[in-house]
């Protein structure tokens, strides 16, 4: 099916930009200090996307209202997750010592649970950017706050990896697996757009954008915590006003 072909080319720039940050992860150590870095930019990118981009079109589809209980719904949800089940996102929620590039002890029984957490977050990320390809306003403003969210997620999650398996050679197997969960996502999305209806394809969306939120604010809070406020509200709200900007100029047009 020709036709659908240009839906995957997203995700597919987004794989290959996690796989590619993945590796970087499990071989260059000295890369994590620059990742880290990045996490509080791509927090304020994330929710730059929610509240100027995601919250917009879901009031325009329903009314602001509806809008915020779903966006908060997402929220909401992926708090639950990360408090009562397990960490969402390695580079934002994961606090032991091997997130630093100088540990050397082994992450004992993480690899699984890490793997499949990051395996899910990938589908999510896969099924989210395709679905917000068919508005005229999302897509590609969803396109670059996930790839770019993906650097310093696909990073720590090859460190935290190489951490926690036997060997090199299965940090970068399983990495990468994790990562291509991304496009297994996509094309659940492509399969399954047809059947779900245009209302609870908005509702997937604004659970998108309320995941966005937390994870954009999980990350400063983190960096906060870590490196003090300007280190992290800087870079945030620089990804921020770069939205803004972005958003400025698509009301102008």
């Amino acid at each position: 099916m020709p036709e659908e072909f240009p839906l995957l080319a997203a995700p597919l720039i987004i794989t290959a930009i996690a796989v590619l940050a993945a590796l970087c992860g499990v071989w260059l150590s000295s890369v994590h200090a620059i990742a880290r870095r990045m996490v509080p930019f791509g927090g304020g990118i994330l929710m730059g996307v929610a509240l100027l981009w995601v919250l917009p079109e879901m009031a325009a589809f329903w009314n602001w209202p509806v809008a915020f209980a779903w966006v908060a719904g997402g929220f909401a949800l992926l708090w639950i997750v990360d408090r009562y089940i397990h960490p969402v996102c390695p580079s934002c929620s994961h606090t032991h010592e091997h997130e630093h590039e100088h540990c050397d002890t082994e992450l004992h029984g993480f690899g699984p649970p890490l793997l499949i957490a990051a395996g899910l977050h990938a589908a999510l990320d896969g099924w989210s950017v395709v679905a917000a390809d068919g508005s005229a306003t999302l897509g590609g403003a969803f396109v670059l706050a996930v790839a770019i969210h993906k650097i310093p997620e696909g990073i720590a999650l090859g460190v935290i990896a190489r951490a926690a398996l036997e060997s090199r050679k299965s940090a970068l197997f399983w990495s990468v697996a994790a990562e291509l969960m991304t496009l297994a996502g996509a094309g659940l999305e492509i399969v399954l757009a047809p059947y779900l209806g245009e209302t609870i394809l908005h509702v997937l969306l604004a659970l998108a954008g309320g995941a966005f939120i937390y994870l954009g604010g999980h990350a400063v809070h983190g960096e906060w915590r870590r490196r003090g406020v300007g280190a992290a509200m800087l870079p945030a709200a620089t990804g921020i006003a770069g939205l803004s900007f972005l958003r400025l100029m698509k009301w102008i047009e």
